[in-house]
């Protein structure tokens, strides 16, 4: 299939495209970006417009090279919660700033010494089961939102239905959208949800009502919002996901270089894009937003449509920015219904657990291989089964956290290890090649 761009990485599209293209990447991104903050209890308006600065920081850093859009993370759902729930949202942000420091190290260190040996700590047996337990392990949150009565916290059929009609509807656009539709699944199935429950009753739109048009969201700031302090417990929460997350990170930088035709692992270097991915976790943190990933749905938008400029992307960022600043959108973001993010919520978090599996079988995993087995088992059952580590009140390592260091340590001590899989980084020799033939 020709990649051909329409408009490439440095064209500037006419006003009427900039307009168009830049709602339509804003759309792409938008339900899975507003989801993350619904989930951990902070605000939506901020998570927007912590993506578009963070987007615009990205491509600062990357010299404009590479146009990638940057959304909250799924990854890093349980952990902000526990961090929430042991010290407010100030700890939840103390650990969204240290996911960017490491993010920040990990450049550093690419930089001088590359990046194969990432890959070589991190191979698909380990970051597969990992990123099921990071799906699985949210199901019950999900499947509670979609089932029970918000108010009450009682099972309700009524409010059930509403997580199934939403769930079927993103199902639906998911297996039949067609062009650009298929790309916006989440954000048309919260539609149609939406839309049920307003008919079935359940949906306030007093908040809408009296929210103004120009509102300045609640912004969590450090030093003022919040007594700053970093703790060994959110360093054992968030450090294990950020050194995940490296290879979703690895992963998108691959395919959005096959699909562009350009290998941005070479230029401007992964070092750049995870400098700007870290960089944009940190302004994130300083104003009260989730971290922030390069997003898989718009990496779709850019195969489908074959425009890459990067002043698309950039104006998609502004819009979000603006969009955060909008009162009526964001009081109508807060009257979804928990039902209907619930509903979404059951086919992204078993989304995010099949992509584990689905590593594990692209990169020909071999289970009859008793090494294999034995990580990737305990990695299942200890963060699956919440397992944890308890040494005094204040240090405890639990969770994903612990299966991440149990999987690490064991495909590093246990023999036949294998070097990384130089089909990993295949992909972006073959991109070089074709565009220097």
């Amino acid at each position: 299939m020709s990649n051909k761009p329409l408009l490439d990485i440095h064209d500037k599209p006419n006003p009427t495209q900039w307009l168009t293209l830049s709602l339509q990447h804003l759309f792409a991104m938008f339900g899975s970006t507003i989801l993350v903050p619904y989930l951990v209890g902070l605000s939506p308006a901020i998570a927007l417009i912590s993506s578009g600065l963070g987007t615009l920081a990205f491509l600062l850093i990357t010299k404009g090279k590479v146009p990638a859009y940057l959304g909250s993370s799924f990854a890093y759902i349980a952990p902000i919660i526990a961090a929430k729930a042991a010290g407010g949202p100030g700890e939840a942000m103390a650990g969204t700033f240290l996911a960017g420091l490491i993010y920040g190290m990990i450049s550093l260190i690419i930089s001088r010494a590359g990046y194969r040996w990432v890959m070589n700590i991190l191979p698909p047996v380990v970051v597969g089961p990992v990123i099921i337990v990071i799906g699985l392990s949210l199901s019950g949150t999900a499947v509670g939102m979609a089932m029970n009565n918000p108010v009450t916290n009682k099972y309700s059929l009524l409010h059930f239905s509403a997580a199934l009609i939403t769930l079927a509807a993103t199902i639906i656009f998911t297996i039949y959208g067609k062009k650009f539709l298929r790309f916006i699944p989440i954000l048309a199935g919260i539609v149609v949800g939406y839309i049920y429950s307003v008919l079935i009753g359940i949906v306030d739109f007093k908040p809408v009502l009296a929210a103004h048009w120009f509102q300045v969201p609640d912004f969590i700031f450090p030093f003022i919002s919040y007594k700053v302090k970093f703790s060994f417990d959110i360093v054992l929460l968030m450090a294990p996901v950020a050194i995940v997350t490296l290879s979703e990170h690895i992963g998108h930088q691959l395919v959005l270089s096959k699909v562009v035709g350009h290998d941005f692992i070479k230029d401007p270097g992964l070092h750049r894009s995870i400098l700007g991915d870290g960089t944009a976790t940190l302004i994130s943190s300083l104003i009260g937003g989730p971290p922030k990933t390069t997003y898989g749905e718009n990496i779709g938008v850019l195969a489908i449509t074959k425009i890459y400029s990067v002043y698309v992307i950039a104006g998609a960022a502004v819009f979000a920015i603006v969009f955060g600043f909008i009162g009526k959108i964001t009081a109508l973001i807060h009257t979804i219904p928990t039902p209907v993010m619930g509903g979404v919520s059951i086919l992204l978090f078993g989304i995010i657990a099949s992509s584990g599996l689905r590593m594990l079988v692209d990169s020909k995993v071999d289970f009859g291989n008793n090494r294999n087995l034995v990580i990737a088992s305990v990695i299942l059952v200890i963060g699956i089964g919440g397992a944890f580590i308890k040494i005094t009140n204040a240090f405890q390592i639990q969770g994903m956290a612990l299966a991440a260091i149990f999987g690490v340590v064991l495909n590093l001590i246990l023999p036949g290890r294998q070097p990384a899989d130089e089909n990993m980084f295949e992909i972006a020799d073959k991109v070089e090649q074709k565009k220097t033939a």
